[in-house]
């Protein structure tokens, strides 16, 4: 019960705060947002390399499958 209530005061006292703080509170959201969009390209691109070193030694690792052809003998 004590649980409910402190989140139900942490959210009234939010919505207040966004009200009174709304022009501060996009100016912070303004800020971070390019700042996500950074970090966020620079993980996609870490991501990628490593997804390609992964394929690539996958493939180097791999032996090539059996020939189906049967050799002639002269």
């Amino acid at each position: 019960m004590k649980i409910l209530l402190g989140g139900i005061a942490a959210l009234v006292l939010g919505v207040i705060g966004l009200i009174i703080w709304f022009f501060d509170f996009l100016m912070i959201l303004k800020g971070l947002v390019p700042i996500a969009l950074i970090l966020g390209g620079a993980l996609a691109i870490y991501l990628g390399i490593e997804d390609i070193k992964t394929s690539a030694s996958a493939e180097e690792e791999t032996p090539p499958p059996p020939s189906t052809e049967k050799e002639t003998k002269e």
